[in-house]
């Protein structure tokens, strides 16, 4: 059985929801090298879309979750995205919040630079605004 995550006091109820649905994702769908990372994410509809990571047997043919969630918001019609959980399976049958990778950074931070990210800072959950994750950015408006 794998150990979900509990929500730090400082998650809001809107944000400790994204954490639930992006454990509930992975949950079902979770194998060891294919299918390892879930986000959710909240548009400023208020709408949830939630993707998961796809490995590809190419490195570069693999796709994040965050943009997999991302393409699902676009697709629905609104990208204004206002907080972002991913979490992981590791290690110990354990979920765990992860940051994004670069990439899925610099996608963020380019269409919602002020969107709310929950990462895992030493032993802490906590929220960072995209670009504060990507301190020397340029910024260009999408």
């Amino acid at each position: 059985m794998i150990t979900r995550l509990v929500a730090p006091s400082a998650m809001s109820a809107a944000d400790v929801e994204l954490l639930e649905r992006a454990q509930d994702v992975l949950g079902r769908v979770w194998v060891d090298g294919r299918h390892e990372v879930a986000t959710a994410l909240r548009t400023s509809d208020g709408a949830i879309h939630t993707g998961v990571h796809v490995e590809g047997s190419c490195r570069r043919s693999s796709i994040c979750a965050e943009g997999v969630a991302m393409g699902t918001a676009v697709g629905a019609g609104v990208l204004s995205i206002e907080a972002v959980v991913s979490v992981q399976i590791k290690p110990a049958d354990r979920f765990r919040v992860i940051a994004p990778c670069g990439v899925c950074r610099e996608l963020i931070s380019d269409y919602c630079p002020d969107a709310r990210v929950w990462v895992t800072a030493g032993e802490e959950i906590k929220a960072y605004a995209a670009l504060d994750l990507l301190p020397e950015k340029s910024r260009r408006k999408w």
